[in-house]
């Protein structure tokens, strides 16, 4: 399901949480919202903003490091990570 990165989260979703939460992000970093190597809001923003558990808000983060979208810098946050041009999916 594609998300914007202006949409809440829908708690009667089929959907979970996380995955809703995981494509909003996606869409704010498509959108321009944070920069390449610059960090995301801080999960305590994300907490508030969304009305989600904190454990939701790492489970959706931690997707997006899977997914090579972010990556985590200890002690310092969650930044963008840079996209391959392969990647992109502008093929």
């Amino acid at each position: 399901m594609d998300y914007g990165p202006d949409d809440e989260i829908e708690h009667e979703a089929p959907e979970p949480p996380y995955r809703q939460l995981a494509g909003i992000l996606k869409a704010r970093i498509d959108r321009g919202d944070w920069k390449v190597n610059r960090p995301i809001a801080s999960e305590a923003r994300l907490v508030d903003e969304f009305g989600l558990s904190r454990p939701t808000v790492r489970r959706a983060i931690a997707l997006l490091v899977q997914e090579g979208r972010l990556f985590v810098v200890p002690q310092r946050g969650t930044y963008v990570a840079e996209r391959k041009p392969e990647e992109s999916g502008d093929e």
